[in-house]
Parts: C-alpha cells; sequence; structure tokens
C-alpha cells in the first residue's frame, strides 16, 4: 500500500528533515515510527528536505506499508507516536505512481518576520530583525525574483542547473509579524532564505537592487545574505 501523508512539525526541535545518524530528524522519528506499526523496516520521502530549525504547516511525505491498516486508523496510529513535535494532519492512500517528491508541481513556503518589538516566547519561530526594515524595498526585490531565473547565487551546494521558476511572492501583515508567501515549481537547498536575506539586506539599506539584478545575472559566484532558518515554513505542496 503506498501512502501520502501531510505533517506539520516543529523545526526549533530537529536537526532536519533527513536522516543523520543518530541525530534527531523528522524523518528519523517518522521511519522509526511506521517501521513499529508495519512491524517491518519502512523508509520514507519527503517532498522538500527543510534544515534544521525550518518549521513545516504542509510538508508531504510518501511511503509502502506492508500491513493493510485504513487511513484513520494510520493516523491515530502515527500520531501517538509522534507528538508533540509532529503532527500528522491527513492520511490518504495512492497509487503506486505517486512520490511526495517527484510529483510535486507547486510548492509555498512563508517567511515569517516581526517587525514589532523582540519577543523572547517566539524567538525560535519567526526572524526577529536588528533593523527598521523597508518592505516597499523589499518589495521591488522581490519583484525582480518573479519569472524563470538561474538561480545560483541564491541555492547551496552544486547542482547540474540551478533554474527554478518563481509564482508569486505575496506580502501580507498579520499584526507586527510581516509574512512573505512564495510559490513556486522547485525551491533548492537554502534558496527561500537566500531570496528573503537580500531583502533583508536592500530593506535595512545596506545592499541595493543593483547588487540582486547582478546576482540574477551573473555567472560569477556573488555572496549574499542568508536568512535565519526560524522564519521559514513549509506550507503547501500541491500534486
Amino acid at each position: 500500500m503506498n501512502y501520502l501523508i501531510t505533517i506539520a512539525y516543529d523545526g526549533s526541535k530537529f536537526f532536519g528533515f533527513q536522516r543523520l545518524n543518530e541525530e534527531k530528524s523528522v524523518q528519523k522519528v517518522l521511519e522509526d515510527a511506521l517501521s513499529k506499526i508495519n512491524k517491518q523496516s519502512v523508509v520514507v520521502k519527503g517532498a522538500g528536505r527543510t534544515d534544521r530549525g525550518v518549521h513545516a504547516n504542509g510538508q508531504r511525505v510518501s511511503f509502502k506499508l506492508d500491513i493493510d491498516i485504513s487511513e484513520e486508523g494510520l493516523k491515530r496510529a502515527l500520531n501517538s507516536l509522534v507528538k508533540p513535535d509532529i503532527y500528522v494532519k491527513e492520511v490518504k492512500q495512492v497509487s503506486d505512481d505517486v512520490h511526495a517528491r517527484f510529483s510535486v508541481k507547486r510548492k509555498k513556503y512563508i517567511y515569517k518576520i516581526n517587525l514589532g518589538e523582540f519577543s523572547p516566547i517566539i524567538n525560535d519561530y519567526v526572524y526577529q530583525s536588528e533593523y527598521k526594515l523597508d518592505v516597499e524595498k523589499m518589495k521591488e526585490v522581490a519583484n525582480l525574483y518573479l519569472g524563470i531565473h538561474d538561480f545560483h547565487n541564491f541555492v547551496a551546494g552544486e547542482r547540474e542547473d540551478y533554474t527554478a521558476i518563481v509564482y508569486e511572492i505575496e506580502f501580507v501583515m498579520d499584526g507586527d509579524i510581516l509574512n512573505i508567501i512564495f510559490e513556486g515549481k522547485s525551491f533548492y537547498r537554502y534558496m527561500v532564505r537566500n531570496l528573503v536575506g537580500m531583502m533583508i539586506e536592500v530593506g535595512r539599506g545596506k545592499d541595493s537592487t543593483s547588487k540582486v539584478k547582478e546576482m540574477l545575472d551573473s555567472k560569477d559566484e556573488i555572496m549574499g545574505y542568508t536568512a535565519p532558518a526560524c522564519g521559514l515554513y513549509l506550507e503547501n505542496i500541491e500534486y
């Protein structure tokens, strides 16, 4: 049986999604729980390998089980083993060709910035800027990211192809929290954090939009700023 589940998790409690030896990761907790339910080893595939400190409200994970168990039964059993740092929101039995990563059509990420007074209570869940940010300047940077670009200066690690499509970037205020919402086909390692990082640098007046244009157009390696992981959320995956 092939399953696709939707999960939420508190990234501050994990060393990222991907299994890393004995360190606590989302993949390890899920695989250990599913192997216990299945009574045999289970390997899971995530739609996105979120980094240490990155949160999720709508991460998708696929896996195969040997046992016959209902969707609701599997949801209850999993949640009894993975709460409180992970919560299974939905379980669906799907056809064998569905893969959490390779079947993705669209991803949504949200980056949260506290523009108000510093709060230690939310420090693991938002980026709290030491500087006053010009949100209108940040929107100018966002407009440069839209469409198809070679994002090699915004991605960590080596890839054969750095081309990606950013469909939309929306700015929404919720009290003092600025939510920057990204929607696109693919987001590579550190990409959203680097995109936001340059928004922050321009918003605080340290860099200009001309540097962002150069980073998008130049084949040379140009260093930017990486926003902290704590403000980033994998919000939704569409198939």
